[in-house]
Order: C-alpha cells, then structure tokens, then sequence
C-alpha cells in the first residue's frame, strides 16, 4: 500500500493536493517501490521555502522544490527497546512496518512565476515539480549532464502515464 499525504499551508496559489497527491502515487508505482511506502506532499508560501532552503541546503531566497529522504534505518518490527513479545493479543508474527520515503515540499508562489518561462500552465509546473522532488528522493539527480538527462526523461515519461492514468479515470473506465 502506497500512502502519500498532502497538506496546502498556502494561499497564494490554488493547488488541487488531491490531484497531486494521486500524482505521487503514480510515480512511486511506476517506480515499483517495494513493500509499503509512505510520503509527505507538502505545498508552503515563499518565506517557508526560503526558510527551508536556507537552513537546511544553504541556498539564498525561495526555491521551487525541495526533497528531504528519510533515513535508511527502518524500524524493527516488535515492542520497543527491549525486542521482546510483541505484547497480549498482538499477532505472533509482526507486519513490516511502511518504508517511509520522505517529504516534497513546492512552493506554488515560485511555481507559477517559472511557468511562463517553461510554456507551462501553473498546474503543469506543479505536476512536474512533485515528480522531481519524488524523484529526487528515490534517489535520481542531476549533478552529471546523463543524470540530466536521464531524470528529464523519466519526469517526462512519468508525467505521460499519470495523463494517461487521469484520462482512463475521467473517462469512467477505471479508478483508485
């Protein structure tokens, strides 16, 4: 099960998380993240982003997407500290607890500015942008001009089937 949670702590831009939420799913799928997977879509005005950003990837003023993995270590399954029985009633065989993969957090303010300058429509560079930052937590980049390339054509790619994806629900053929 692929759990992404979506919060607008915005009011600049409207933004339909729901939307964007079913998008991150969408990558994730494609992506064939194993086992359970859990994620934060988070939308955040400028001065949040510059806050984020300069704290934490030393840059200067707003950006438009920032990525934040998780750590690797998983949590073990089973009462905490001690590792012993898993308590009255539970289970005797305890689940895999959900990978978590990280948070995606856009600033639809900076999203709307750059549209124009991509020959995008606000909503485009949104979608794009939640595919980058999940991306970018799955560990693509593009330090490297083939990292370039290679994570462009996959955001591309990714961006298709979600379109895909939205029509054959439109179209009342199908469904989450």
């Amino acid at each position: 099960m692929i759990e992404v949670f979506g919060a607008d702590e915005q009011r600049e831009v409207a933004v339909d998380v729901l939307r964007l939420t079913r998008l991150a799913r969408v990558v994730i799928e494609e992506e064939r993240v194993p086992g359970d997977a859990e994620l934060s879509l988070i939308f955040v005005d400028e001065q949040t982003m510059t806050d984020l950003n300069v704290r934490f990837h030393e840059g200067s003023g707003p950006t438009d997407v920032l990525a934040f993995p998780m750590d690797d270590d998983i949590v073990v399954a089973g009462r905490q500290p001690d590792q012993g029985g898993r308590g009255p009633g539970a289970p005797a065989e305890a689940g895999e607890p959900p990978s978590v993969i990280g948070d995606v957090i856009v600033c639809p303010a900076v999203a709307a500015r750059q549209a124009p300058e991509h020959g995008a429509t606000t909503d485009e560079e949104l979608a794009l942008l939640v595919v980058h930052g999940v991306l970018h937590l799955l560990e693509y980049n593009h330090e490297e001009p083939e990292e370039t390339a290679t994570m462009q054509r996959r955001e591309r790619e990714l961006l298709a089937r979600f379109a895909e994806v939205e029509r054959f629900t439109v179209d009342g053929r199908g469904g989450d």
